[in-house]
């Protein structure tokens, strides 16, 4: 019984033991636990308390921008063809569409008074001769009374006055005669320069009437083209002689054409606050149309100001602002003047000097002095192999 008792209690004290080493490894693995989880929370909570943003750089000068504007085609030269002649139409010779050269007749007109006219002048120029003649023969019979000291030298002078005269009277009656003539010329209307007719306004028996603002014909040279911008004045000090454009045409989006810009006003309008420029551009295939409404993209050079994303723009009470990040990733808000706008981007004129690290899209809740975390730049979305077959 004695021994019996003894291995009991050796076996009560064993268990004892054992069950003491368990509960102290239960316990030490519940305090490293609670000790671990509390340095992922801490840590968790660090990171989570962390403001992370996307940043940009402020570039100088940028990359340069194509403005896209509207205009019309017009003839390199483009006129109405109208006569200096009165009278009624006889005839027209072109029709809308038709190629002339320079000098062809268009129309003829009838004109009857300018005949009269001109049969009247020639008339009286005769008369005119006539009486030169008398005044010649009788200057030179007072001349030989006046050796002979038959007749007053007052009396020889007012011969030579008639002379004179009749002389003056001849010139003017020339000039006349001359200018009925050229008049006459104008019966016959002829193509100024090389083109097609583009408009014919009138018609066999029209009254045509000189300086009635009615043209008989519109010209256009249609193998150069030219077109006229109104670039607005931001832009107006980059667009410069020689600069390369694209004129396209929405009927035709397969194809572009280019032109030239030879010109520009050099002056702001004070109404529109633009600037007119004119582009030239070759239509030798005859592909476009004069008068058609046409797209131009004026491409324009990268100025010296600093370029931003308009995504770091802040608009608050206190202004415009940005958020840059400065040593340490402390963010300081800095007030900036703006000037031209891009779209995606924006002209800096006052504020900053280029190279600065600025905050995209910046939340509501960030402050000046905030410490903010960098956020890696997205990675570019990898394309799906392609399937062998």
């Amino acid at each position: 019984m004695p021994e019996d008792s003894s291995k009991v209690v050796r076996r009560a004290k064993l268990v004892t033991v054992v069950v003491v080493v368990l509960l102290a490894l239960g316990a030490g693995r519940t305090v490293l636990s609670r000790i671990s989880n509390a340095k992922t929370l801490e840590a968790a909570t660090g990171e989570n308390a962390k403001l992370y943003v996307k940043t940009t750089t402020a570039k100088v000068g940028g990359a340069g921008q194509t403005v896209v504007l509207p205009g019309t085609l017009q003839g390199a030269v483009q006129s109405p063809i109208s006569s200096r002649a009165n009278g009624y139409l006889k005839r027209w010779t072109r029709d809308i569409g038709a190629s002339v050269n320079k000098g062809d007749v268009l129309a003829e007109i009838e004109s009857p008074e300018i005949d009269q006219q001109l049969s009247q002048a020639q008339a009286a120029r005769q008369q005119m001769v006539a009486s030169l003649n008398l005044a010649r023969s009788t200057v030179d019979r007072w001349e030989a009374l006046r050796k002979k000291d038959v007749v007053a030298q007052q009396e020889l002078d007012e011969k030579r006055s008639g002379y004179a005269q009749a002389q003056a009277n001849l010139a003017a009656a020339d000039a006349n005669v001359e200018r009925l003539r050229q008049l006459e010329g104008f019966k016959r209307v002829v193509a100024p320069f090389s083109g097609i007719i583009t408009r014919r306004n009138v018609d066999v028996g029209d009254l045509i009437e000189s300086g009635s603002g009615k043209p008989l014909f519109v010209l256009t040279q249609s193998d150069s083209l030219r077109v006229y911008l109104n670039v607005p004045q931001a832009y107006a000090h980059l667009v410069k002689p020689g600069q390369k454009v694209m004129v396209s045409q929405s009927e035709m989006r397969d194809r572009s054409f280019e032109g030239v810009v030879v010109r520009t006003a050099g002056a702001i309008d004070q109404a529109s606050r633009t600037m007119q420029v004119e582009i030239a551009l070759p239509n030798r295939e005859n592909a476009l149309l004069p008068g058609a409404y046409v797209q131009v993209s004026l491409p324009l050079q990268a100025g010296q100001d600093v370029v931003i994303s308009t995504n770091a723009l802040v608009f608050r009470a206190d202004g415009l602002r940005v958020a840059k990040v400065e040593p340490g990733n402390k963010v300081r808000f800095v007030p900036i003047k703006v000037g031209r706008n891009y779209g995606a981007s924006v002209e800096v004129l006052e504020g900053l000097k280029g190279q600065e690290q600025l905050v995209l899209n910046p939340p509501d809740a960030l402050a000046d002095g905030d410490v903010v975390s960098i956020a890696p730049p997205d990675k570019p979305a990898e394309k799906p192999a392609a399937k062998k077959g």
